[in-house]
């Protein structure tokens, strides 16, 4: 092909990648600026530390907010110790063709796909009745963690996949126990990909309804323990836009208040992992 016609392919390449880059960050700002716009005059102090008064039209959210902030802690604190230790098996303690290895693989990537209210009818039976923890804030979490699971699992083994097999044997060359290459090498290394499936695991989390309604429950009241049923705002998006007439400022003041509270976590998750890794590269 002549020079130029390369040069014509690779500006066409570009375009088309700064397009589609545009579009997305343009459909982003659509839809964030939609929601400031709605909601940015309803929101005040006032509304981040009241109860909700008239089934939501007016009042506030600290129950709300409380109760999803509870959720999505029993959520990460039961699907992350899990998760991180499947994905070290997957990786670790199997080997790459093996065939239960492979089984568990593809297990994951089917659970990962399922829809939420299955996970929701599934957490009902299980922990709400057979456990019998009710409509709680702990059912809705654990149910939670069996959605965040399959996802976290996956992104870690790829990052922990991604790192050389020169490392591990440097490593064991050196002496080094299993646990020690485990903890000092591999999970620094792979804390990029970790903190990326806790950020996918928390998007999902946070933005479930179907899920929580059958587990966590509808009750807009401030929760006393985790065994208290408790709404999250998802959930309270969810019944202010399709169930209370005049509901709708205050549904786009939770929206833009999830949004906010979505970053914050996972700008959290990023600092933390990038400390982590920061200290171990240091201490090495």
């Amino acid at each position: 092909m002549p020079t130029g016609g390369v040069a014509m392919s690779e500006r066409l390449f570009s375009g088309l990648i700064w397009l589609g880059a545009a579009l997305v960050t343009a459909l982003f700002l659509w839809l964030l600026g939609d929601v400031l716009w709605r909601g940015a005059s309803h929101l005040s102090w006032s509304f981040l530390a009241s109860a909700p008064v008239d089934s939501g039209r007016s009042g506030g959210i600290l129950p709300i907010l409380v109760s999803t902030l509870l959720i999505l802690a029993v959520a990460l604190g039961s699907a992350i110790p899990l998760g991180l230790l499947a994905a070290v098996w997957l990786t670790e303690y199997t080997r790459r063709d093996s065939r239960l290895g492979n089984g568990v693989r593809l297990s994951l990537d089917v659970l990962a796909g399922v829809p939420s209210i299955v996970f929701g009818l599934f957490g009902n039976a299980f922990f709400s009745v057979y456990l019998g923890l009710g409509f709680s804030i702990l059912s809705g979490g654990l149910t939670l963690a069996c959605m965040i699971l399959p996802i976290f699992i996956r992104t870690s083994e790829a990052g922990l996949s991604a790192v050389s097999d020169d490392w591990r044997r440097n490593a064991a060359a050196l002496g080094l126990t299993r646990a020690s290459v485990l903890w000092h090498v591999l999970l620094p290394a792979a804390a990029p990909s970790i903190a990326a499936g806790i950020m996918l695991g928390i998007g999902r989390a946070t933005a479930e309804t179907a899920a929580l309604i059958f587990t966590s429950g509808y009750v807009d009241r401030m929760p006393d323990s985790l065994m208290d049923s408790g709404r999250a705002l998802a959930v309270h998006i969810y019944d202010l836009s399709m169930n209370v007439t005049g509901g709708d400022q205050a549904a786009y003041a939770s929206a833009l208040v999830l949004i906010v509270l979505i970053v914050f976590i996972n700008t959290g998750a990023l600092t933390l992992s990038d400390r982590w890794l920061a200290r171990k590269v240091t201490s090495a």
